[in-house]
């Protein structure tokens, strides 16, 4: 028999209050909680939480809080994808078991949406880079550069059911940027992510594994963390090569690897004090009023919400979780890592796999089950909604759905 554990929900706002006390009353038990959710499988936008360090030339970074001082992190991060190379990329990732954000081209979303599938099913992040990487364009005039934001944010909603809110300007800021840039987009409700360590393997063509893997691995003295710049986009095959070294390279170094969410804290150049596009017109104050102000509402949904399994607490953050019909999505790996726990998908059979405490829990896509015991022991089997990314527009990718009551 399962030890049963008193589980509860602190509801974030008053119209979960409801559905919130009918769960109480109805599912005391852990295992129920777990077995009574409708699963969108994959993994949203990562909710890894960053804690950065301002070494990169030009940046300038705040520490998170929630980050222990004596973490050491690393976050991999791929430009001007998918490409050609995306998929050994994540081959790499997938066998080595390493997340990593992929500041994705709106153009090449376009291009390859089953690699942008992939891409949130393996649980990594995602960003927004733009939709044709022209410098001529974007940085002639912020209406442009917003417009192509806006576009690539579209595409990849449509592909995925979620909008990312984290950007990365092509080139960098520095240079490219001047302060109304910045402040613009994160009026928009947007996070703008340089980088503090460059590989190196877009200065030129061909840079050679061992250079990469040499300048990727190049950490400032007393750093913890670091934020590492490459690309998947484009002729970029010996960045791959390099991949798995730089991989171990920080494992063997005792660094954990996590990805970027909208929420963290920024890493970001310093604005260019030579003004390089210093005749740049700033947008009028209608079209700001009517473009920039209301988009701040996209990531502003609803307050905390804590979420407590017998002796057990976690909190999910506003853009961690979605109310729709008194149902509440919560992204699976990120949930379940809360929890000290993880979830591993399968591609193949379409089956998201949870370990927590001496459960093992299967969500299966193709049959629409959930399956859930302990080894060597009879499963329980329930029929859910068990959907794998992208079968439904409009549900954030890589979520459980809990049904309360």
């Amino acid at each position: 028999m399962v030890q049963t554990t008193e589980s509860r929900m602190v509801e974030p706002e008053n119209k979960l209050t409801n559905a919130a006390r009918k769960y109480n009353r109805v599912s005391p038990q852990w295992i129920r909680f777990l077995l009574r959710v409708v699963i969108t499988l994959g993994v949203i936008v990562a909710f890894a939480n960053i804690h950065e360090s301002a070494y990169a030339s030009g940046s300038t970074v705040a520490i998170s809080k929630e980050k222990n001082n004596q973490d050491k992190i690393v976050y991999l991060s791929f430009d001007d994808g998918p490409g050609k190379h995306t998929r050994e990329v994540l081959d790499i990732l997938r066998k080595e078991q390493v997340p990593a954000t992929f500041f994705v081209l709106g153009e090449q979303a376009e291009r390859y949406p089953e690699l942008i599938r992939t891409l949130v099913e393996d649980g990594h992040a995602l960003g927004n880079h733009t939709f044709n990487h022209d410098y001529k364009q974007l940085y002639r005039d912020f209406k442009v550069f917003w417009k192509q934001i806006k576009q690539t944010e579209e595409i990849i909603n449509r592909i995925t059911g979620f909008r990312p809110n984290l950007v990365r300007a092509p080139g960098g800021s520095y240079g490219h940027f001047d302060q109304s840039y910045f402040d613009l987009l994160k009026q928009g409700g947007y996070t703008v992510m340089d980088w503090n360590v460059d590989s190196g393997d877009s200065k030129r063509k061909g840079v050679p594994a061992k250079e990469i893997l040499r300048n990727a691995t190049k950490v400032p003295t007393g750093a913890k963390s670091f934020i590492v710049l490459m690309h998947d986009g484009g002729a970029h095959a010996e960045t791959v090569k390099a991949l798995p070294d730089i991989i171990r390279y920080y494992r063997d170094h005792g660094y954990q690897f996590e990805v970027m969410k909208g929420s963290d804290q920024p890493v970001q150049f310093r604005v260019n004090p030579d003004k390089a596009y210093h005749s740049r017109k700033d947008p009028g104050k209608a079209w700001i009023a009517e473009q920039v102000e209301p988009n701040n509402q996209l990531w502003l949904a609803g307050k905390e919400l804590k979420v407590e399994i017998g002796l057990i607490a976690a909190t999910l953050r506003p853009g961690e979780f979605r109310v729709e019909d008194q149902q509440i999505m919560v992204p699976l790996r990120t949930f379940m890592k809360k929890f000290g726990s993880n979830a591993r998908w399968d591609a193949e059979s379409r089956t998201a796999t949870v370990v927590w405490k001496d459960r093992t829990i299967y969500a299966n896509s193709a049959s629409g089950q959930l399956t859930s015991g302990h080894p060597g022991q009879s499963s329980d089997t329930v029929t859910g909604k068990v959907r794998s990314q992208g079968e439904r527009p409009g549900f954030h990718s890589g979520s459980f759905l809990g049904r309360w009551g």
